[in-house]
């Protein structure tokens, strides 16, 4: 008879969700799902409105990367209009893309993925959080995390209006600019965040790669996949977050091509599967061919190392350092294992320090040339950028006078569906076998397997028009279960 063992609710992300492990009469895992069981309906609620509000209306898709669908959102209304913004207009907008990636970066190492190795996998799950590492590593460190994020939603403030829900950026540029002040006190905090994500670097070789377990468990097979890389990359195919061409590589490091905003279509395709709410995107020059490894199979991931795995190298001088060092140390391009994705984070997060700096000592960032206005008829527009889980897409299409008339948005975390599926399920099946004792430790590594993309599935689920699917269980007064009620189950 098949067993089953969950995981609901799974921690330590942004969203919700669970993990069904079905095990086999052996003992063996026999299939995993990881579901999605919410509903966000803005691709719905989103036609009907004019476009200029659409930075505003899906940026409350997520309090976690509100700034990145404002961003994605202004680029998009931006190309539905047609309208080249300023280059004070893109400057200003990076930059404050960079002070969210700074923060973003910061909390997912330290609250979300640092538990697992500062604290330990297996460790009591009482002491597995940000306050466990706080103890371990000292208050001065904590102290240092809650700056960091106060400096990046500062610099989200300046320039966005909010330090939550970014109101500033409309089509052909923004709102205001930020004065010399402003831009005096963000390149003092850009400076100090260059410090901390080179300790941050250090803490990382000091306590993950400096632990002979940790790095076996980094490098072994459980938590590896040979997959297509995706990334957002600049015109010297560097890393970049807010503008470029998407570069798409294969699993054997080759470039298969690059595509701009208005390509997506011949490039991503979508599909659904009846037991979650979450889409499954894979690349349409492949093909669908299941939830495999390998080149002959569509799937792909789009997280911190498949950029790097996507790139050249890093834009920025500190950051490319630690690039060099990143593929010297893992046996060169690309890597594959999963859990080096936070080690690629912290890349990055050196990166969104240091570009916050190139960007606060432009001297075009204080000019009032930071709007134009629009003068074409509205019709369709793609606006792309890297969210900090994954590449995300808006596709808005309008009528003459700029209503909406049908929304499709891909997520960071919906690019990432089938191999956080695929990864799941390797991973259980590697830690659960016949004769294991399933207790919270090891189901903890199997959560791991997710925890690697920082997902956020508030910002993913979706679900095809007309159909809800919707399982209640009715259960007496002691939990059990008397009554299972479906719809599009």
């Amino acid at each position: 008879m098949m067993q089953r063992v969950t995981i609901d609710p799974i921690t330590r992300l942004e969203g919700h969700g669970k993990i069904e492990i079905f095990l086999n009469e052996d003992g063996d895992v026999a299939n995993t799902y990881f579901q999605i069981p919410e509903l966000r309906g803005f691709e719905r609620f989103c036609v009907g409105r004019p476009v200029e509000e659409l930075p505003l209306l899906t940026n409350r898709i997520c309090g976690v990367c509100p700034e990145a669908h404002h961003m994605a959102g202004a680029k998009a209304a931006d190309a539905v209009y047609k309208v080249n913004i300023p280059s004070t207009a893109k400057k200003l907008r990076e930059l404050l893309y960079s002070g969210f990636y700074f923060t973003d970066h910061t909390t997912h190492f330290y609250a979300l993925a640092g538990p697992d190795f500062v604290i330990g996998p297996t460790a009591p799950v009482a002491e597995r959080n940000i306050l466990g590492i706080i103890h371990k590593v000292g208050l001065e460190i904590g102290g240092k995390v809650i700056q960091a994020r106060k400096y990046g939603h500062t610099i989200v403030e300046m320039i966005g209006g909010r330090k939550v829900h970014p109101c500033t950026s409309i089509p052909g540029g923004l709102t205001k600019g930020i004065t010399e002040e402003q831009r005096q006190e963000i390149e003092m905090m850009g400076r100090w965040g260059i410090e901390f994500a080179q300790f941050s670097l250090q803490l990382f070789n000091d306590i993950v790669l400096g632990n002979k377990e940790y790095v076996d468990l980094i490098l072994g097979d459980i938590y590896t996949h040979q997959t297509y890389s995706i990334g957002l990359l600049d015109e010297n195919n560097k890393v970049n977050f807010y503008d470029g061409l998407v570069s798409v590589v294969a699993p054997d490091g080759e470039r298969i091509g690059k595509y701009a905003p208005n390509e997506y279509t011949e490039w991503i395709a979508e599909r659904v599967e009846p037991w979650t709410y979450l889409k499954f995107p894979y690349l349409k020059k492949v093909g669908w061919k299941g939830f495999v490894d390998g080149k002959d199979s569509g799937v792909y991931f789009s997280t911190p190392l498949s950029r790097l795995n996507a790139s050249d190298g890093m834009a920025t001088p500190l950051a490319q350092e630690q690039y060099e060092k990143f593929y010297e140390t893992l046996g060169g391009k690309p890597v594959h294992q999963r859990l080096t994705i936070h080690w690629a984070r912290l890349i990055e997060l050196l990166y969104s320090a240091e570009r916050i700096v190139e960007l606060a000592t432009d001297p075009e960032i204080t000019s009032d040339n930071f709007h134009t206005v629009p003068t074409e008829v509205p019709s369709e527009g793609i606006g792309i950028v890297e969210a900090p889980r994954g590449l995300l897409t808006h596709h808005y299409k309008t009528d003459e006078r700029g209503v909406v008339t049908e929304v499709n948005l891909i997520v960071g975390t919906t690019n990432n569906y089938a191999p956080i599926s695929m990864s799941i399920k390797k991973a259980a099946q590697n830690l659960i076998k016949k004769g294991t004792v399933v207790n919270e430790g090891l189901l903890n590594m199997v959560e791991m397997a997710f925890r690697a993309y920082d997902p956020c599935f508030g910002c993913a689920t979706h679900s095809l028009p007309g159909q809800m699917p919707l399982q209640v269980t009715i259960r007496d007064a002691n939990g059990e279960p008397i009554d299972v009620l479906k719809q599009y189950c």
